[in-house]
């Protein structure tokens, strides 16, 4: 994981339409950054639709939601629409942002070995700086972590 307090790194990935986006297009909120293995697998799905469920909230306190994935725009656009996730998913099929942030990783799973991404999530200041990594996290309860995270953020700042 890249370390708490050091300037998240920038990059430019589609989205489920096609639009590029950059992270420092959102420089002025906060921004959760969150990264999962595949679009329409059991954890995945329940992961992002906690996200979705809690994102009313998100809104109120101006955070910005980010999903990435290697899937590609196409698979973005038929699980964005299947679940109705409110928030930007975006396509880097060639693992280049998810081995920036440190997420692609080797995996074992029943004795085999391959690369994946190790689900993880970011949340970065107003001002692109990493606040929060948490490595690791499980799909159930990311959205709240991060709610809990922002909420401890909020009252160490006042």
């Amino acid at each position: 994981m890249l370390s708490e307090n050091t300037l998240a790194p920038d990059f430019a990935l589609p989205d489920a339409e096609g639009q590029v986006h950059h992270l420092s297009d959102f420089r002025g909120k906060k921004v959760v950054l969150y990264f999962y293995p595949r679009d329409n697998t059991p954890g995945c799905t329940r992961q992002a639709c906690a996200f979705a469920a809690s994102y009313g909230v998100f809104q109120q306190r101006g955070v910005v939601v980010i999903g990435v994935s290697k899937d590609s725009a196409a698979s973005h656009q038929k699980f964005a629409a299947k679940y109705e996730l409110p928030f930007l998913l975006l396509s880097d099929p060639d693992h280049a942002v998810l081995e920036l942030y440190d997420v692609w990783k080797e995996k074992k799973q029943y004795g085999k070995v391959s690369m994946g991404t190790v689900r993880s999530t970011y949340l970065i200041g107003e001002d692109g700086t990493i606040l929060k990594a948490m490595p690791k996290v499980k799909p159930d309860t990311n959205a709240a972590d991060v709610l809990a995270a922002l909420d401890a953020l909020d009252a160490a700042n006042g």
